[in-house]
């Protein structure tokens, strides 16, 4: 069964409560149980919890008092989207995508992140909870970045999927832009070993395809993790990978960062290119299933609503994202 056929069923399994497909065929959860227990006690990564990076970012753009005020950054999902091995606050992803989109804007930026280390999709309605309950308004525009350890504790596709989208339609409803940053490959993680390797890409690009075609239905666009984000990962693991050879090192998210800035960017309506096609770079305008299956294969490909059942397929320009200033105190 072809990729975008199985996405398909499985995001109609999430909308419609259909029970679901396992990720792997019964005959080979046997060998894959032990597979991945041998991965996990490989990767033992040890690292402690990262750092906090709330705060206000590009102050040098007026303080939260001048109009029309900062904007508002939310930032949920799992230990990658929480910055996991990296030491300083500034290097995590969602500070680096702060500063970025301050810098787009020319406008400061009140990050909050919400994220956990080993988190699963059902964690998503606590962390949506912790953004949307409370006297302090939704945030303007939400990173979703989720779905590995959904692949790797089996969680039921068509749940994982479900739950998803259950999170991004309490944020539209709630005013939020989203951008989700779908399950990456986890194919390309060293630990993980043949025949787990290919199981584990097949099911994690599966799963990154219906989460497309669940939430662009709902507005959202979505930016391919992919193999952690293309062949920056291949070229220099040693460098992109963290300690644990698992998570990426403070190099390895600022490279991921660059990929979604420009969708966080332009769902706000502030990256210089429009959402009109640009056939010199391949970009497309295909059915919702058949888009989201090639972005799964293709890191730092965008995927947003068009029309009807018809998405775009965009791969934008990536620009460098601003360092932060060490000496520039985050507050809090």
């Amino acid at each position: 069964m072809s990729r975008a056929r199985t996405a398909r069923r499985i995001a109609a399994g999430a909308a419609y409560g259909g029970g679901g497909l396992g990720l792997v065929g019964a005959a080979a959860v046997g060998l894959v149980v032990a597979e991945m227990q041998f991965a996990r006690r490989a990767v033992g990564s040890g690292l402690p919890e990262p750092p906090r990076a709330d705060g206000l970012y590009g102050s040098e753009f007026g303080g939260p008092e001048q109009s029309p005020g900062p904007l508002r950054l939310g930032m949920l999902g799992d230990s990658t989207a929480a910055g996991l091995g990296v030491r300083r606050a500034r290097q995590t992803p969602a500070a680096l995508m702060a500063s970025g989109l301050a810098a787009v804007a020319e406008r400061p930026v009140e990050l909050r992140n919400v994220a956990l280390s080993g988190a699963m999709s059902d964690d998503l309605d606590r962390q949506v909870g912790l953004l949307l309950d409370g006297p302090s308004p939704p945030p303007d525009v939400c990173v979703i970045m989720i779905g590995a350890n959904d692949v790797t504790r089996r969680m039921p596709p068509t749940q994982s999927v479900r739950l998803l989208t259950s999170a991004v339609r309490r944020l539209r409803m709630a005013g939020s832009e989203v951008v989700v940053g779908t399950c990456p490959d986890l194919g390309t993680i060293e630990p993980v070993y043949q025949p787990l390797r290919w199981l584990a890409r097949r099911v994690s690009r599966q799963l990154a395809a219906a989460q497309t075609i669940g939430v662009v239905a709902l507005g959202a666009r979505t930016v391919s993790m992919g193999d952690l984000l293309g062949p920056e990962f291949a070229a220099n693991p040693r460098e992109m990978f963290g300690p644990d050879s698992y998570h990426p090192s403070a190099e390895g998210y600022a490279t991921a960062a660059m990929a979604v800035l420009p969708t966080l960017c332009a769902t706000l309506g502030l990256w210089p290119e429009s959402d009109r096609l640009d056939v010199s770079r391949d970009e497309d305008m295909l059915p919702v299933a058949k888009a989201a299956s090639a972005a799964a294969g293709q890191a730092g490909t965008e995927v947003t609503a068009a029309r009807g059942p018809w998405v775009l397929l965009k791969h934008r320009r990536r620009r460098r994202v601003p360092a932060t200033d060490p000496a520039q105190p985050v507050v809090p």
